[in-house]
């Protein structure tokens, strides 16, 4: 019986990892571009940076389909060229392509997701307007006092002997 939980354990150990492989390969597919952040909503400014283009260039241009021509410069480290550009208000989820090219023709590609538009303010959910904190704070009191006070009815009713 204790080998059987050992086994189900290890195969999803490497289940686990089987799983996990694509990503990291993804991750490795050496285009040479880093886009920040991988998936982007309608507004959001997206950051490309490059090591494809050698160290000694310190400019580059860039165009996304959804966002339009940019410029890339010298970036933190050696040999990086970084750039922003803003996913355009109204685009549809799906995905975007990143072309980069420097001097001397050197011109790499790779994509991102685009994203619906992420909600903004609170959810109503039924119980009201949800910037009303007030009613929602008395109704939420009111609701520990009730157990509050159920708990203790039931210790009260309880034999001295069940307590412990």
């Amino acid at each position: 019986m204790r080998n059987k939980h050992i086994r189900v354990g290890m195969g999803l150990v490497i289940g686990v990892l089987a799983l996990q492989s694509p990503a990291a390969a993804a991750a490795a597919d050496g285009s040479g571009i880093d886009i920040h952040p991988w998936s982007a909503s309608p507004g959001t400014t997206v950051t490309v940076s490059t090591t494809a283009c050698g160290s000694d260039v310190t400019y580059g241009k860039g165009e996304s389909e959804a966002g339009g021509k940019f410029h890339l410069f010298k970036g933190d480290g050696e040999g990086v060229l970084t750039g922003q550009f803003t996913v355009p208000e109204g685009e549809k989820p799906g995905t975007d392509t990143v072309t980069v090219k420097c001097p001397p023709r050197t011109k790499v590609t790779d994509e991102y997701a685009i994203t619906g538009r992420q909600p903004n303010g609170a959810v109503e959910a039924g119980f009201g307007d949800a910037r009303d904190t007030d009613t929602q704070l008395v109704l939420g009191s009111a609701l520990i006092a009730v157990a509050a006070g159920g708990w203790l009815v039931r210790m009260r009713r309880r034999s001295h002997a069940d307590r412990t």
